[in-house]
């Protein structure tokens, strides 16, 4: 019986990620993501009014056009986690398929939330939670279990396909992360298991392949340090306070919050996203709000609290959207005096995300630093660590699940193959056992 990957989306660029596993005549999607880059669109943008079909000729969601040629049937829709390059697309694209969807909980929450604001299509997957530990049949010949993983996103997974030909995994994305507050270290021990009992393809996330200077990825531990030195003078000032990050990095979040709860001042959480990815997690459990901490995602109920903060801003600490300079995000809404708090000499902007590499995101948050410094705010820019495995993690890796064959995904060409090149140093080998697939493209094993 033959095993097919099929790379739909996230092997041209980072985002995008939809693949396809076609065992026999059945076949397993995992991740429908969207393009972040291809509209600059951020945690806030709505797109739930357009068509797939345009979002697919823009480059913004996956062209799963192709899967009307595999010969198959599709069983289950797989995500990893909720960061909207893996589960974007998901009200755009998975109504084609006839099929459950499988998520974590804290995932599967925000794929409901994604649904329920579709004004194109209509939606009758059901919907199907699974922890990670935990297994469930897919069909006879095919078993799914997520194994935990760490990443930036609580309750990420890595899936593992259990076949008679062997198992297949698909790890995007992930890092080894020993110190998390709100998620226990990866499953080390059960990845080694896997890796005993035979793994036939590993599809690997291999976003930060290609650069030599992180060999291997920091701990949240070392973000929540930074965060608290660089914090502790401003706090006791009289300036304003403003941290922007992910609203979808619920342990970063936590930590900030934890950190603010220790003074006198209130923490303000502000903006849909985070209103959206903070309110869910506090309600499942996740995320634990201290007593002084307020999130506001409407427009009229975030102006009316910055208008408070901007009265008494030594009483506030800001959390907000716009890390990445988006123009019409809260952080350049407030560096361009569209909002009623206005920035002053002496004021903190704290970045705790880094510039996701693009020319027009590099250029939005030099403008919006600029900006800020114009008026005299104090500018931070290094309290962060990334959530995707460094060099040395992907070796670790390898060597826990010695996998028959390999391809990376979740990069452009110059990061899958800087991959390559780690997975030969490992004793791989280019169109031997690692394959570098392009969108649209598919790998054949066992045939």
């Amino acid at each position: 019986m033959s095993v097919e990957v099929i790379a739909i989306g996230g092997y041209e660029e980072v985002g995008k990620n939809m693949s396809a596993v076609k065992i026999g005549e059945e076949v397993i999607i995992f991740d429908m993501g969207i393009h972040l880059d291809r509209l600059h669109i951020h945690e806030d943008t709505d797109i739930d009014k357009m068509h797939s079909l345009d979002l697919i000729e823009r480059g913004v969601i996956p062209d799963d056009t192709l899967m009307k040629e595999v010969n198959g049937k599709v069983k289950a829709i797989i995500f990893t986690h909720g960061h909207l390059d893996h589960i974007g697309a998901v009200a755009k694209l998975a109504h084609r398929y006839e099929a459950p969807i499988i998520a974590t909980p804290y995932t599967m929450a925000l794929i409901e939330r994604t649904i329920k604001s579709e004004r194109k299509f209509k939606f009758n997957n059901t919907l199907q939670i699974l922890n990670a530990g935990e297994k469930c049949q897919i069909s006879p010949e095919i078993t799914l279990e997520f194994v935990h993983t760490t990443h930036s996103i609580p309750q990420a997974v890595t899936p593992a396909l259990h076949t008679k030909e062997g198992i297949v995994i698909y790890s995007n994305d992930f890092k080894f992360d020993n110190h998390q507050k709100l998620s226990p270290p990866p499953d080390y021990q059960r990845f080694r298991e896997l890796g005993e009992k035979g793994v036939l393809a590993l599809i690997v996330d291999a976003t930060r392949a290609a650069e030599e200077d992180q060999a291997k990825t920091h701990s949240e531990k070392v973000a929540r340090i930074v965060l608290q030195d660089i914090m502790e003078g401003p706090m006791k000032e009289n300036q304003g306070i403003i941290i922007t990050t992910f609203a979808s990095h619920i342990e970063r979040i936590q930590a900030i919050c934890d950190i603010v709860s220790k003074s006198d001042r209130k923490m303000l959480l502000l903006g849909r996203s985070m209103e959206r990815y903070c309110s869910i997690a506090e309600k499942i459990g996740i995320l634990d709000l201290p007593k002084n901490t307020s999130i506001y995602g409407s427009p009229k109920a975030i102006n009316k609290a910055l208008s408070k903060a901007d009265d008494k801003r030594s009483e506030y600490v800001l959390l907000t959207t716009g890390h990445q300079g988006e123009p019409d995000a809260l952080l350049p809404r407030i560096a361009n005096d569209k909002t009623s708090f206005i920035v002053q000499p002496g004021d903190n902007i704290i970045f705790s995300a880094p510039i996701i590499p693009n020319p027009l995101n590099k250029a939005n948050r030099n403008l919006l630093e600029q900006r800020l410094k114009s008026k005299g705010a104090r500018i931070y820019t290094n309290a962060h660590v990334s959530g995707h495995a460094g060099r040395e993690d992907h070796r670790d890796f390898l060597r826990m699940l010695t996998p028959e064959n390999i391809i990376p995904s979740h990069g452009n060409l110059d990061m899958l193959t800087a991959y390559a090149e780690i997975a030969e140093e490992e004793g791989y080998r280019m169109g031997k056992n690692i394959h570098i697939l392009r969108n649209g493209q598919a790998q054949v094993f066992n045939d």
